[in-house]
């Protein structure tokens, strides 16, 4: 949903910042696997430990490169379908990373099993949401859309983590399940997408 209603706005700010790294001789790849690499340690070191405030803020940190690498694909001429698969990929990397995490700090570090189900929910709907995706663009249909695409993922995911760790009581319960309601109700709508295509397509 915010892709569709914030891209102009975000790469109006990314894409100078992109193309100053191009100059720099960085590449697009380079940069999303320095974030997903970052995503990944920051999430696995720091939430585990119950540090979910210091863990939040540094992981958005590496989230933000994500902006960066689409940006320096569009300063170098367009993303490759090698770029684009690995993009994909590390995506789904950093996503298990953080909501792994999320899910073993509710388990063993809040004993707070209901919690730690809804981010097991959270982690699992993401990836199928992407794959249902990845999966009709491969047959030739369409899935695009729904509620919580990954950037609304992340923004509820890492805003209830930051917010429980200043010590605000319930925020991450809350958030957690709202995102795992959010994310089943996703699920079905790519499928209906998928299936609106497919119905198409036989006409």
């Amino acid at each position: 949903m915010l892709n569709i209603f914030a891209r102009a706005s975000v790469s109006r700010v990314t894409d100078p910042v992109g193309g100053w790294l191009v100059r720099r001789g960085l590449s697009p790849n380079v940069m999303t696997v320095i974030g997903t690499l970052g995503t990944i340690v920051a999430a696995l070191w720091f939430l585990p430990r119950g540090e979910l405030f210091v863990g939040a803020a540094v992981v958005t940190v590496f989230v933000l490169f994500d902006l960066l690498d689409g940006a320096m694909a569009r300063v170098s001429g367009g993303t490759t379908t090698f770029g684009a698969v690995l993009d994909s990929c590390c995506d789904r990397l950093a996503d298990a990373a953080l909501f792994g995490a999320i899910a073993y700090w509710c388990f063993v570090g809040a004993d707070d099993r209901v919690t730690g189900i809804a981010a097991l929910i959270s982690l699992s709907c993401g990836q199928v949401i992407s794959y249902v995706k990845a999966r009709a663009e491969a047959s030739g249909l369409s899935a695009d859309g729904g509620l919580v695409e990954r950037a609304e993922r992340l923004i509820i995911g890492l805003v209830g983590v930051g917010i429980h760790g200043l010590g605000v009581p319930y925020i991450l319960q809350v958030s957690l399940w709202l995102l795992a309601v959010l994310s089943v109700i996703t699920v079905g709508q790519r499928l209906l997408a998928v299936h609106r295509s497919a119905s198409e397509q036989a006409v």
